[in-house]
């Protein structure tokens, strides 16, 4: 198998089970056009995001990591009216694409970009006593997940699902002598999963247009 392989059958995935979409691809093409890194989530894996917080019934979404806003977009479609989702990204310039795309999808009202490092703006959300969250989507620098995963369970409530995305480094995750920062932090992610006894969890090997990788799914369970 090849990488033209997989790439042709995840857009015959695409394009009969999502078809074209004018919001997403015009959301792609302002992220193309700001210069933004190509590093978004596939179309197949946007709806995989989507149908899991419909499945989750979730009425309040956090994301770690913005970037464009276009796997966003696939979170705030899965809100119901009175949903609202809450997206923290690092750099302004990205935020700016963000909230523009956002505002052209129809989400305006109901998704918010907040910009800082993320450390920081979780340490907000606890203080201004946010709401818990029913589903959290984590794609954002892998070194700090271990971090992210357990802000992630301080906020959600029981029941909630956090997906974590790029978790296989290309096969790295497996190398135990690995000194690369974003393995470590994918590790020592799972390793506190491991030994949490409020959530259970699964990772899962993926194939497709983004090439050899995975995530983490995870269920707060109390």
């Amino acid at each position: 198998m090849s990488q033209q392989q997989w790439t042709a059958v995840d857009d015959y995935f695409s394009e009969v089970l999502i078809g074209p979409d004018e919001v997403l691809a015009n959301a792609l093409a302002a992220a193309d056009e700001a210069g933004l890194p190509q590093i978004n989530v596939a179309p197949n894996q946007g709806k995989l995001l989507q149908l899991l917080a419909v499945t989750q019934g979730a009425r309040r979404i956090l994301e770690i990591g913005t970037l464009g806003g276009y796997s966003t977009i696939w979170l705030g479609r899965a809100l119901p009216a009175d949903g609202s989702l809450v997206t923290l990204e690092i750099d302004p310039a990205h935020a700016k694409v963000a909230e523009a795309n956002l505002e052209r999808a129809g989400l305006a009202g109901q998704a918010r970009v907040r910009v800082g490092r993320a450390v920081d703006t979780l340490a907000r959300l606890a203080e201004e006593g946010a709401e818990p969250f029913d589903f959290v989507f984590v794609d954002a620098d892998k070194p700090s997940n271990p971090v992210y995963f357990e802000w992630a369970l301080r906020l959600t409530r029981p029941g909630a699902l956090i997906v974590v995305d790029n978790v296989v480094r290309g096969g790295k995750v497996a190398d135990a002598d690995s000194t690369d920062a974003a393995v470590l932090g994918v590790r020592r992610m799972h390793e506190l999963i491991a030994a949490e006894p409020r959530v259970t969890a699964t990772s899962v090997q993926t194939v497709g247009v983004k090439g050899y990788d995975g995530f983490t799914l995870i269920r707060v369970e109390n």
